[in-house]
């Protein structure tokens, strides 16, 4: 009576249609972790800092406290909030960047995101309240198809049924449930529903394969959700829906291994420009050839990565009707076309890498598709820093890593993008320019983005051949010249209880 008096959309955002009878006195907990997930979800971000300085020194390391955020994170929002499951995935970039900072400083970027978890769940009121419960199981009733099974149930926004088989699923191996999750992911194009997916799966590597219900079922709910959303507001759903099942039987990708052929420099730079330019279909399209040709996933996803990392590059920038306080006109931070696209082909690249066959070629699919299609978003020519090579005046790595550094304080996109691309010119090392952005992606706040498009680049410049893969430092550059100026809420009190400048 409740929910129809509500409405479902309302009652989703309440938490009260996703939990059925038996759940309401239940509650999730995780074990030697249980204490721990329970601070980060009860305690009020102010004080949770200086208690987590205190267990530093006492011996709590940092990837303890990574992954008790990370459950206390799926508990409390059940990959329902948008702060929320954006916290969740800065996570495990967060303590990545940490690994390459010095010992004293490496807590900075973990605490940083901590006490964005901390302040989100508080300002929902979440700190003794969860959205995610226990939930029962269910048989599947045919082996061999639980994917579609899954998807099915999505589909039909069966919020039990959905919860009930994703959890008889997980009882199996975690690469396992992930390849069966990764149908719902495939049916939208959403770089939340992607990005959370691949996020949730790096997260296992941090708090154990124990847990890999509890982090992979967010994204269970998250596409639930969604379709709830859909349904609600009337809205259409994908094309892809219909364009994926039909490129897989067109060019029988399922009846075949994944080819090895390699590609040179020339060809993935063709297949890029081919994405980057075309239609959601053609570029999906495109890479169903490629792959039915027997072309290497590996440089399909490297041309899908590099197309995205051209968005970045011709992004005109935030325009003002769509600006906020954090977000100023001209910016690129944040949800900008070019970052979020960049997030979604390396979280397809990255789920197409260790998935099985047929969710390797799907995958790059939905990526292609995903990425393509954007051209009205977006600048004929790239963004214009090319005339001002000629001014930057360094010739060696201080003296550019100088430049770009003044460039980044000013705010000046186009000379810091013109300083990196001449450092790149000179074959100058890359590690320090990496250095330099990462001090920035972990004092500034990004519009939550900050940590996860660093990890991305990074992720993306180790994976691209030599020739290509510079230019994604470029867009760092801009990015990271766009996001100053806007600090992370806890960075200051971070630095003032680790006693760092």
């Amino acid at each position: 009576m409740l929910v129809g008096a509500l409405g479902s959309a309302v009652s989703t955002d309440l938490g009260i249609s996703s939990a059925w009878a038996g759940d309401l006195s239940e509650r999730l907990t995780f074990g030697p972790l249980e204490p721990l997930a329970s601070l980060m979800q009860e305690a009020a971000p102010e004080s949770l800092l200086p208690q987590l300085a205190t267990m530093l020194k006492e011996g709590t390391d940092l990837r303890t406290m990574v992954a008790a955020a990370a459950l206390a994170n799926a508990r409390a929002f059940g990959g329902q909030d948008y702060t929320g499951y954006h916290a969740f995935m800065a996570l495990a970039p967060a303590y990545q960047i940490a690994q390459m900072l010095p010992a004293e400083r490496q807590p900075l970027p973990v605490f940083k995101v901590l006490y964005r978890n901390s302040s989100r769940i508080q300002q929902q009121g979440l700190e003794h309240r969860d959205a995610m419960h226990p939930a029962s199981f269910a048989a599947t009733s045919q082996r061999g198809a639980e994917g579609e099974q899954l998807r099915q149930a999505v589909r039909a926004v069966d919020w039990e049924g959905a919860e009930r088989q994703f959890a008889a699923l997980a009882t199996g191996p975690a690469d396992q449930a992930f390849d069966h999750l990764q149908y719902a992911v495939q049916d939208e194009v959403d770089v939340h529903r992607v990005v959370l997916s691949w996020r949730a799966w790096v997260m296992l590597g941090l708090a154990g394969d124990e847990y890999a219900h509890t982090l992979l079922r967010q994204s269970v709910r998250y596409c639930l959700d969604t379709e709830q959303q859909l349904r609600d507001k009337h809205r259409p759903t994908s094309e892809v829906r219909q364009v994926l099942p039909r490129l897989l039987d067109e060019f029988k990708l399922l009846a075949k291994a994944p080819g090895d052929r390699a590609a040179d420099d020339a060809w993935v730079e063709e297949l890029a420009r081919t994405i980057f330019s075309g239609s959601h279909e053609q570029a999906a399209s495109a890479a169903a050839a490629a792959l039915a040709e027997g072309m290497n996933p590996t440089a399909v996803a490297e041309a899908i990565c590099m197309a995205a990392n051209s968005l970045v590059l011709h992004d005109p920038g935030r325009r003002p009707e769509y600006s906020s306080p954090g977000k100023p006109p001209g910016c690129v931070h944040g949800d900008s076309v070019g970052v979020h696209a960049s997030d979604a082909a390396n979280a397809w690249r990255n789920i197409a890498a260790i998935s099985n066959p047929r969710n390797k070629v799907a995958s790059l699919i939905v990526a292609a598709y995903h990425t393509a299609g954007q051209l009205a978003l977006v600048t004929e020519a790239p963004y214009p820093y090319s005339n001002l090579l000629e001014q930057v005046e360094g010739r060696t790595a201080d003296a550019l890593l100088q430049e770009a550094d003044e460039a980044i304080r000013s705010n000046d996109q186009a000379r810091a993008c013109a300083v990196v691309h001449r450092y790149g010119e000179l074959d100058l090392p890359a590690q320090p320019v990496f250095d330099l952005f990462a001090k920035y992606a972990v004092s500034e706040d990004g519009a939550l983005h900050a940590e996860k498009y660093y990890r991305t680049v990074m992720e993306e410049y180790a994976a691209a051949r030599p020739a290509l893969r510079w230019r994604q430092l470029v867009a760092l550059a801009r990015v990271t010249a766009s996001e100053y100026g806007f600090p992370a809420p806890g960075y200051q009190q971070a630095c003032e209880l680790l006693r760092l400048s």
